[in-house]
């Protein structure tokens, strides 16, 4: 279980995170959803310890992120949604690193580096340059390296983008078989069909703050029954946004 209770990050004046919480269950997939600067990364990287929130924590199964770091780092496979890191190595340095890093068996890291490499039609190409890629390439050599250590939680930001309709689709069935064995999966996407395609639960975000957090059935049921777009397009559009920054300027300005 994931809980994130009452997060707040701050960078400098700008508020990334305002008071968010929710909780990921066991056995569910799991989307953050919203537009450019809503909050999603902010949140990953809180959750995978690349940044610290302001306010707030953290836990996981009962365990607080910022006391217990060394014991949940291996729990969590993250793929960032810009992947431009470790660009001289070789694909197969990559995975070899982390396979060390998470201490996969010799044994274990040949099998799954054999399944998953064959999977994403990527083993041509273990001994090129990860910077030689295009981006749908190093999507799927991240992507191998976060799954070798079967961790049971994966975080992944923007996962399909860049990725061919083959390699996106053996990425939900791996997904869904994930949550099936009762482990969680968080993703962030702009696309909604694949939140409604694949979602337990989501969560929608405009400028740091939740908007909606259940199920897509309930969300639509409180809207007339409609598409998933229709609603997120009315709460979280330009529009709405347009609205809410109205509202923002007239409190300032004391007319509220």
């Amino acid at each position: 279980m994931i809980e994130f209770k009452n997060i707040t990050k701050n960078y400098g004046e700008t508020r990334a995170l305002k008071n968010v919480e929710f909780t990921i269950n066991d056995g569910q997939i799991f989307g953050l959803i919203g537009h450019n600067g809503a909050g999603k990364s902010t949140a990953i990287k809180i959750l995978v310890s690349i940044i610290n929130q302001t306010e707030g924590e953290v836990f996981i199964d009962g365990l607080a992120l910022e006391d217990h770091r060394n014991e949940i780092k291996p729990q969590i496979g993250y793929v960032a949604d810009t992947p431009n890191v470790f660009l001289r190595l070789k694909a197969s340095e990559y995975w070899e690193l982390m396979g060390t890093a998470y201490e996969v068996s010799d044994d274990q890291f040949e099998k799954r580096l054999t399944y998953y490499t064959d999977l994403f039609e990527i083993e041509a190409h273990s001994d090129e340059l990860i910077e030689s890629f295009s981006h749908g390439m190093r999507q799927k050599t991240f992507l191998v390296g976060a799954l070798l250590a079967h961790p049971k939680i994966w975080v992944l930001d923007e996962p399909m983008t860049g990725l061919d309709p083959q390699a996106s689709f053996d990425l939900k069935q791996l997904m869904r078989e994930h949550a099936r064995k009762g482990n969680i999966v968080l993703f962030s996407t702009h696309n909604l069909e694949h939140a409604q395609e694949l979602c337990d639960e989501i969560v929608i975000l405009r400028k740091g703050e939740i908007l909606y957090n259940g199920t897509i059935e309930d969300l639509q049921a409180q809207n007339e029954n409609e598409s998933l777009e229709t609603i997120y397009l009315r709460i979280a559009g330009r529009e709405a946004q347009q609205q809410y920054e109205e509202s923002i300027h007239a409190s300032e300005d004391g007319d509220l």
